[in-house]
């Protein structure tokens, strides 16, 4: 188990999967968001992964920090599943993913246990 974590951010490799979790209440700025994603190249090691980011504890995501990530956040990823703590927040979430069309495989969910098994079907189909 390979783990990295800052004050606020926790990323830890589980089966080869990568999981995301907020300490607390997070603010994802620009700052935040180049730390996030440093922090999450690190443990990567320039490797891709399935990526498992539960978003229960973001407080909100600045245009500043959404364009960052939107440039800078896809690096080292096969596809990542989302775990968000309402159905109105899946929805929308997976709206804005249709439309704005990702390079890697992205999916929001309200459970880790659907994320977790989403991951593991892509992961397995790829090394088939």
């Amino acid at each position: 188990m390979t783990k990295e974590e800052n004050d606020f951010v926790s990323f830890e490799i589980i089966n080869g999967i990568l999981f995301t979790e907020f300490k607390t209440k997070t603010i994802i700025d620009l700052e935040v968001a180049k730390t996030m994603i440093e922090l999450r190249h690190k443990i990567s090691s320039g490797e891709n992964k399935y990526w498992c980011f539960d978003f229960s504890n973001l407080k909100s995501f600045t245009k500043e920090g959404r364009d960052y990530a939107d440039i800078h956040g896809q690096d080292f990823l096969n596809a990542t599943a989302v775990i968000v703590d309402s159905s109105i927040t899946k929805f929308i979430g997976n709206t804005w993913f249709r439309l704005k069309k990702p390079s890697v495989p992205m999916q929001i969910f309200t459970n880790k246990e659907n994320a977790v098994s989403w991951l593991d079907e892509l992961k397995n189909s790829k090394e088939n």
